[in-house]
């Protein structure tokens, strides 16, 4: 069963999905993506245009298996997987925490792999995906994998692998910031007497609309804060407190440090 322009999807669980939505969306022909679920033996009919496998039969080869299960049933699922490593093939893993070696240690030294971090806003098509291989990957390997993640998001590769741990502390683990931001508006909201829906409704609006124009826009975050600030304000008088020693700018590179740090223990 060799198909050389195939897509071996392996765990099609929220993130696998999201993938699998985009690559159509983008035009990739159903009928080329297979997918492996172990976690879900019972995949639902038209999954999958291709084929819907609990297991990877023996003769299957694919341009690229896109490993998408959690880190820490990978090399259980990863077991059969040794028989398909062949030149043609390159293995995407958006398993955080998995480092390249821990993949070599199991699928081989033969194996062409590439790191990928994305984040969840992938699930909407606004991640953002930072990529890493091995000296085996080809620059056709490279552009492929690319090309997968692009479905989802906006792209970026880095040639040290060990900056995939400061990459997770920014935009991995950086969703998370942004909501507890959210959070913390409405809190604030709510402490200046506002009612908790209406605080949690401008603090949600505020964000994304925020998050909008920034991407919208072709000027510096810089710019655009000094756009809103007006001198003597109230913006001003409020980033009197964010920008001070100790404010946002020293506790978000604390927290980012940490997660880096937390990563980098993860990984072992």
């Amino acid at each position: 069963m060799t198909r050389p322009e195939s897509i071996l999807l392996v765990g099609c669980g929220k993130m696998g999905s999201a993938l699998m939505d985009g690559w159509i969306g983008q035009g990739t022909s159903p009928a080329g993506i297979f997918v492996v679920d172990p976690m879900q033996p019972d995949l639902p009919a038209g999954v999958a245009g291709g084929a819907a496998f609990e297991h990877i039969p023996e003769d299957f080869a694919a341009s690229v298996v896109v490993l998408a299960v959690k880190p820490q049933v990978m090399d259980a699922v990863l077991a059969p997987y040794p028989a398909i490593v062949r030149p043609e093939t390159v293995f995407l893993s958006i398993a955080a925490g998995r480092t390249i070696a821990s993949f070599e240690a199991v699928l081989g030294a033969d194996a062409r792999i590439v790191r990928a971090m994305p984040n969840t806003p992938a699930a909407v098509g606004r991640g953002i995906t930072v990529l890493t291989g091995n000296d085996l990957v080809t620059e056709a390997q490279r552009y492929l994998c690319e090309a997968l993640m692009t479905a989802v998001g906006k792209v970026a590769w880095v040639a040290d692998e060990g900056l995939i741990d400061a990459v997770t502390g920014v935009s991995g683990s950086g969703p998370a910031y942004v909501f507890h931001m959210v959070e913390a508006m409405a809190a604030a909201g709510v402490a200046a007497g506002l009612a908790p829906d209406l605080a949690m409704q401008l603090a949600r609006e505020t964000v994304s609309g925020s998050g909008e124009l920034l991407a919208q826009s072709a000027e510096s975050a810089a710019t655009l804060r000094e756009n809103v600030t007006s001198p003597g304000g109230t913006t001003a008088a409020a980033l009197d407190i964010l920008m001070s020693d100790g404010g946002l700018t020293d506790l978000m590179t604390r927290a980012i440090i940490r997660a880096t740090e937390r990563s980098r223990e993860l990984a072992g």
